[in-house]
């Protein structure tokens, strides 16, 4: 392979990693809202949905995948996180929503990850009839391992998320009782300093009638 179609397999490879990739975000879900996501999916086509709630209340949310035929396939109640992995038994329009309408009043973010399809493989590798190089073996490689590390690197966001948003809940909380705590220290030392005073107030003599 020559230093050109080098370079060219190289810019492919770069803009594979770049622009390729599946349905990932993260949202908003307010109290006693219901979020919906669609996505056209091919028969016989392989999907994964994940998601986790990150923050917000007890973690729960509940999920439900529709075909384009009104047919629950997925249903989850009061859930944290989950993966389910379906064939496409049709082609057309597929939705997720999201749901938390059981709350009230908390407010949850939600990490949602929806993969249509195989993965794809490195380009210039797709047919390859041929034994691979060298270089196509190491940059297939780099592919597999650069695919884990955004994994894991999700997972690590999630988590450090989820940490920051429990250590924010627990100062809040710890700034609280500190408040309330120096009131009531506040006022017990007050209290005292006027019962003491009143033991040592000269007091008049009950006059007689």
């Amino acid at each position: 392979m020559n230093l050109s179609k080098r370079l060219i397999f190289v810019t492919s490879f770069l803009s594979f990693i770049l622009f390729a990739g599946s349905v990932e975000l993260t949202f908003e879900l307010p109290d006693n809202a219901k979020e919906c996501f669609y996505q056209e999916i091919e028969k016989n086509t392989s999907a994964t949905l994940e998601f986790q709630v990150v923050t917000g209340g007890q973690y729960d949310i509940d999920v439900t995948l529709e075909a384009p035929n009104k047919e629950i396939i997925y249903r989850q109640v009061k859930t944290q996180f989950d993966s389910h992995t379906f064939t496409a038994q049709m082609t057309g329009e597929y939705k997720t929503c999201f749901s938390n309408e059981f709350s009230t009043f908390s407010h949850k973010l939600v990490y949602m990850d929806f993969q249509v399809g195989d993965e794809f493989a490195v380009p210039g590798l797709e047919e390859h009839v041929t034994v691979m190089t060298q270089m196509e073996s190491s940059a297939q490689e780099v592919h597999k391992n650069l695919v884990r590390i955004v994994d894991f690197q999700t997972s690590h966001r999630l988590r450090e998320a989820q940490g920051r948003k429990r250590a924010e809940d627990l100062n809040e909380r710890v700034l609280w009782w500190s408040i309330m705590e120096t009131i009531a220290i506040l006022v017990t030392t007050v209290g005292q300093v006027l019962v003491l005073k009143n033991f040592f107030t000269d007091r008049k003599p009950y006059q007689r009638l």
